[in-house]
């Protein structure tokens, strides 16, 4: 019996067992893991090993250093096409300021000339009537130095009339003046006095009447003639050819 026990132990259908010891399953993944880490980090070495021995790396750095050295450079030649740019702007703006306040300056001359124009203009029509007002020798009571009469716009006569008292303690002198425009109407004689008729007149030493004639339509004005009248008497008359 021994004999036959031995004999099966030294066979190959003699049954075996063996111990191990039991490992859990997370440290096996975690060696796993490991493992497969470690593995990785020497493939990744194996990468950049191989890409520095063809020089692939070292053209990729030299051509991302040239990009960022022309991206500088056009950087700087905006930063400068900006600034001149606020310069040409400041320079239009100063300029335009300055076509405005040069503008207005004209504007403003303009009107200053325009404005010592008609203060000349005045300055002349006052000097020709105080020289109408001088005294002339000889001549008493009330007299017309000065009859005007311009023809405006085609169809309206601006008048003015000057009537002086010569003497120097003249009483004050009470009286109309009337006013009669001639010319010829459709090949005929036509005449007209104002509107409103006479004009009163009263004067110390000296008084000036002035007006606007509307001319009819067709009438060609070649004259006016000014009355001064003290009730029915004709005191003073002159004529105008126009």
């Amino acid at each position: 019996m021994r004999t036959r026990l031995l004999l099966r132990r030294l066979t190959i259908s003699a049954p075996r067992m063996s111990v191990r010891s039991a490992m859990p399953w997370p440290l096996r993944w975690a060696v796993a893991a490991i493992m497969l880490g470690f593995c990785a980090a020497i493939a990744l070495w194996a990468f950049e090993f191989g890409r520095d021995i063809a020089g692939l790396d070292h053209d990729a750095k030299q051509e991302l250093l040239k990009l960022r050295s022309e991206m500088a450079g056009i950087h700087a030649e905006l930063d400068k096409a900006q600034e001149e740019r606020d310069k040409a702007q400041s320079i239009a703006n100063t300029a335009g300021t300055l076509v405005t306040a040069g503008k207005a300056s004209e504007d403003k001359l303009m009107e200053q000339v325009k404005q010592l124009q008609a203060e000349n203009q005045s300055l002349r029509n006052d000097l020709g009537f105080f020289e109408k007002l001088i005294p002339t020798s000889g001549v008493e009571g009330v007299t017309i130095r000065g009859l005007q009469a311009e023809l405006l716009n085609g169809k309206d006569i601006k008048w003015q009339v000057l009537v002086i008292q010569a003497s120097k303690n003249a009483s004050e002198f009470n009286g109309v003046l009337e006013l009669t425009f001639s010319g010829v109407l459709n090949g005929k004689p036509w005449s007209s006095t104002l509107p409103t008729g006479g004009q009163a007149l009263k004067i110390k030493q000296y008084g000036r009447l002035e007006g606007v004639f509307e001319v009819p339509a067709q009438v060609q004005v070649k004259g006016v003639q000014a009355k001064v009248l003290e009730g029915s008497a004709v005191r003073a008359t002159q004529s105008l050819k126009l």
